[in-house]
């Protein structure tokens, strides 16, 4: 006798908001290039400081943007 399988149980898990904030959160950390050693050159700088506390909390309140926006949208 064969089974008919149950596709419920093929769904991917939920993911929880933290989980998609983290991601958003290294998603746009990479693409504004946060972190990053800045070097002299032209262009905008941003006044970006140098010091690892204020990168610390920079993404901090980054990871606390994107879960905000997580949940207002659910």
């Amino acid at each position: 006798m064969s089974e008919t399988p149950n596709h419920a149980s093929f769904a991917p898990p939920m993911r929880r908001d933290e989980e998609i904030a983290l991601e958003m959160m290294k998603f746009i950390a990479a693409a504004a290039g946060y972190g990053r050693a800045t070097t002299a050159g032209a262009g905008f700088r941003g006044g970006a400081s140098s010091r690892p506390e204020d990168y610390a909390k920079q993404f901090i309140d980054l990871y606390g943007q994107c879960l905000d926006a997580i949940r207002s949208k659910r």
